[in-house]
């Protein structure tokens, strides 16, 4: 389908190209002519108008002389003798426009010698006159030399004038020839012109089906990848959501066998000492100070077991509550970390799950605050409302720009994925020396009967 409209396209553009040039070869070509017969007109025009000039300085001139002859008043002489002059400029011109090889030479020629002989009539009669000769400039007058000299002046006169008018009018003919052409030309430019815009149209809105078709399969192609990726987005979603929970199961697990297998061998470990002791009365001071570290070291013992299940399945969720449980891990942090911790706790109504969400979220951010923020102030509040629980964080550590978290950042990433679980919402906002403020928005749920917990304090210390 390519290749086709590329070549439709090809054959559209040669044919506007053609249709161009063929214009333009027209338009020039009709200008050259057009151009060439209007100079040829102006000079048959200008050789007329000379040709009645040369006419009218004679029959001036032959005025002239006549009234001088007739009445003798010099007066009569002034317009004789400025047609005289004229009409050597005008035969200097007419010789000009008609070349010794030109057709018309001949009677130019023919009229330039009844010219001459006609001035020369008409300068002998005005000389006689002055000199007072009155038969022989009579004579003349009376004879018919004159009429026959302006006769044959008027016929070689209208020979060419006929002859500039007959060029004229060839030259007129040309034009129209020429006119008749570009119309032609034009007509036949437009039509192609006409030819190429219908295949031009024909072609695009082809492409435009074709466009319109490839942008539909493309449309299809992107929204099967977009349901392709939503659906492994939610298997991913659910994969990790899966994964957590099973996760915190484990944790749960492997703290029930820390309470009931290592607590009873501890418990059982402090029986016996306190066995040995009672048996032994007063034992030597030696064998005393071994009995004494042994129970430090078990009293020790049952310290780390209690931490260890506290950090994988915090017992005071179930046995205090939320607030309790975040006093007791904001104090113990402070304790380990040196940092100061602020807490403003509202006691709000919450499943086990989102107890749970909470409580791992305020403890993540902890870790962040110390490990990463290098804070030494952090504040910790829970607000409850209607339908919602918001749980903020905020430390004057150094801070981070957010727009450019690393995708190994998985700290966060599964804090903003356990929120989001729990179909809340997870805003984490910092600058660089300005602080971390992280708010996690969680939705209220029905308040679920809490699983029997862990006493990790059951063992009591002998």
């Amino acid at each position: 389908m390519s290749s086709f409209a590329s070549s439709r396209g090809a054959i559209s553009l040669i044919l506007a190209l053609l249709a161009a040039l063929v214009l333009i070869g027209i338009n020039e070509t009709g200008y050259s002519q057009s151009s060439r017969a209007l100079e040829r007109i102006e000079e048959y025009t200008r050789t007329r108008n000379q040709v009645n000039r040369l006419l009218q300085h004679v029959l001036d001139a032959e005025t002239g002389s006549r009234g001088y002859l007739l009445t003798g008043d010099p007066r009569y002489l002034e317009p004789y003798n400025a047609a005289v002059a004229e009409i050597g400029q005008n035969l200097e011109g007419l010789r000009r426009n008609y070349p010794a090889e030109a057709a018309e030479s001949a009677t130019l020629g023919q009229l330039t010698r009844n010219v001459q002989r006609k001035l020369a009539e008409m300068d002998l009669s005005v000389r006689m006159r002055k000199q007072g000769n009155e038969d022989a400039w009579k004579f003349v007058l009376m004879t018919d030399v004159g009429k026959e000299h302006m006769d044959a002046i008027r016929e070689q006169a209208g020979k060419l004038i006929q002859s500039a008018t007959s060029g004229m009018m060839d030259a007129q003919d040309q034009v129209q020839d020429t006119l008749g052409l570009a119309r032609a030309g034009i007509a036949i430019v437009a039509t192609a012109a006409l030819i190429a815009f219908y295949l031009y149209l024909r072609q695009t809105t082809r492409l435009k089906l074709a466009g319109e078709q490839q942008q539909a399969a493309l449309q299809q192609e992107r929204d099967l990848l977009e349901s392709q990726v939503r659906e492994r987005t939610a298997s991913l979603a659910q994969l990790a959501t899966h994964l957590q929970q099973v996760r915190e199961d484990e944790r749960g697990h492997l703290a029930r066998e820390l309470h009931d297998e290592l607590g009873a061998l501890l418990t059982a470990a402090k029986l016996d000492v306190a066995r040995l002791k009672s048996r032994l009365g007063t034992p030597p001071p030696e064998v005393m100070q071994r009995l004494q570290h042994l129970t430090e070291t078990l009293n020790s013992g049952i310290a780390l077991k209690r931490r260890i299940i506290e950090d994988l399945r915090p017992s005071s969720l179930a046995n205090l509550g939320l607030t309790a449980s975040l006093e007791i891990l904001a104090r113990e942090f402070s304790e380990r970390s040196g940092i100061d911790v602020a807490t403003s706790l509202e006691q709000v109504e919450m499943d086990e799950s989102g107890q749970l969400t909470i409580y791992r979220t305020v403890q993540e951010s902890l870790t962040n605050a110390s490990k990463y923020a290098e804070a030494t102030h952090v504040e910790v509040s829970v607000r409850g409302y209607s339908n919602h629980v918001e749980v903020e964080i905020r430390d004057d550590g150094k801070g981070f720009d957010v727009r450019n978290v690393k995708p190994t950042t998985h700290g966060l990433a599964g804090m903003r994925h356990r929120v989001e679980a729990a179909g809340g919402r997870l805003n984490i906002g910092s600058q660089p020396g300005n602080g971390t403020r992280i708010l996690a928005t969680l939705p209220k749920a029905r308040t679920q009967q809490p699983a029997p917990a862990l006493d990790p304090d059951s063992i009591t210390t002998v």
